[in-house]
């Protein structure tokens, strides 16, 4: 019987072959070779972080972790990889590429990167992909990442195959496992760190494999975005906890956040309901043809609905996003396309390669673009109360319209956000994450 996994990724690669035929050919190239990557040892040290591939390679070869391979592709022929299986005593050697792999690559094992160097040295009309530093040796007469290749294969990347959209799905199902078991670790009153490793426990995952460091912050942490520690402490008294988190599939990821409160909390338990909602409005917008821009403007709205509602601020919505209040409250952009990167590349670029930069007065937008089907993107309003945004605020002239009462008993919340991740299709969006979250057997727990 066919494994079902092997077809989807040799249609995959089937496809992917045919379009960089065409760019190659259209550019003048007779081959592209490109680098996984190599891990880079620390300033004045030998050690280095965890190692993860680059995503040209990545997106073609499903291998994530596997240092200093190489991806040989040339019109007209099977793609080539040599795999790079070093004689070390040191370390763990890599596993070689599973044998459904090799019904669409051409597999060359090779102990060290020297292997393959040689073979390509003096070859003409030949573009490499990798760092210098790692393949400076085949760049005589080869061009190293070329603009306009790159751009090409960027806007290829946009559009997600069968394959990509089936390892993103299985990324969400592995991340809702895990964020289902920390909601739980949650509510058992544990810390951050206990809390995090519980979501690596329910997914059977170490951190190293994971597409991005972990949010994991309860009350107050919430309300930095990129929060980066977990502390060992538990706080007195929990009041929230918001958790921004993935997993990896294949190499491409997922990334989703949720917000939780004790139910005692009521207060800011509506809110996260209210946000809930309007999360939800948005990504019934998430079609063909959408405007990510026109999205995200949308996205303040619903924040300042929010706000408005919960008298917090005594201002239309429109208002709001007129003079800039609802930028306090929300300062990142709603989405970003999601693939074998977390910030998957092409976001700000249009289909011809043209740069698109976000408006003004929204400077961390990650996407602008035209929806089509085929793109994957994350839908992710927040509302935080951010101690620096909020003095701005109170030093303008809309601070007589903030409830500020309301807003030093919400300050000890953080923030809240909860973000999705959403297929555009011919017609209705595929939420991958909702579906998780509804399929999952500890969904009740």
């Amino acid at each position: 019987m066919p494994n079902p996994e092997a077809l989807l990724y040799a249609r995959h690669v089937e496809h992917r072959r045919e379009q960089i035929d065409e760019i190659l050919t259209e550019l003048g190239y007779d081959g592209l070779l490109i680098h996984s990557g190599r891990p880079e040892n620390r300033l004045f040290d030998d050690a280095h972080p965890p190692f993860r591939a680059h995503g040209p390679f990545v997106s073609l070869v499903p291998m994530p972790f596997s240092a200093d391979s190489l991806l040989e592709l040339r019109p007209g022929e099977k793609p080539r990889l040599w795999f790079c299986q070093p004689d070390d005593f040191w370390h763990m050697p890599p596993e070689p590429p599973a044998d459904w792999l090799t019904g669409s690559l051409d597999v060359e094992v090779v102990n060290s990167p020297q292997a393959w160097e040689g073979r390509f040295r003096q070859q003409r009309a030949l573009a490499v992909i990798g760092d210098e530093r790692a393949v400076g040796s085949l760049l005589d007469g080869a061009d190293l990442n070329p603009p306009e290749l790159m751009w090409r294969l960027d806007e290829m990347r946009t559009r997600k195959t069968a394959w990509e959209r089936d390892c993103i799905e299985r990324a969400n199902r592995l991340a809702v496992a895990g964020h289902l078991a920390a909601a739980h670790a949650f509510r058992a009153g544990k810390s951050e760190l206990d809390i995090h490793l519980a979501y690596l426990a329910a997914m059977g995952e170490d951190q190293d494999s994971l597409p991005y460091n972990s949010i994991v912050a309860l009350n107050d942490h919430g309300a930095v975005l990129h929060y980066q520690f977990r502390s060992p402490e538990r706080p007195n008294p929990v009041r929230s906890f918001l958790l921004d988190a993935g997993a990896d599939c294949r190499g491409y990821a997922a990334d989703i956040t949720r917000t939780w409160t004790l139910e005692e909390h009521r207060e800011f338990g509506d809110l996260i309901e209210a946000m809930d909602a309007a999360q939800r409005r948005l990504v019934d917008r998430v079609r063909a043809g959408e405007n990510f821009v026109d999205l995200h403007i949308e996205a303040h709205r619903a924040v300042a609905a929010v706000l408005e509602q919960a008298g917090i601020v005594r201002m239309a919505p429109e208002e709001q996003v007129e003079t800039g209040v609802s930028s306090h409250f929300l300062p990142h952009g709603l989405g970003h396309f999601l693939g074998v990167q977390v910030h998957d590349v092409a976001g700000l670029r249009d289909p011809r390669g043209m740069d698109v930069p976000p408006p003004d007065r929204y400077p961390a937008l990650r996407l602008t673009r035209t929806l089509e089907p085929g793109n994957v993107v994350t839908v992710e309003p927040g509302l935080y109360f951010i101690p620096s945004f909020l003095e701005k605020l109170r030093a303008s002239d809309h601070a007589s319209k903030v409830d500020w009462q309301a807003i030093e008993r919400l300050s000890r919340y953080g923030g809240i956000r909860i973000e999705d991740n959403v297929l555009v299709s011919e017609s209705e969006p595929v939420n991958f994450t909702r579906q998780a979250f509804l399929e999952s057997p500890m969904a009740g727990s």
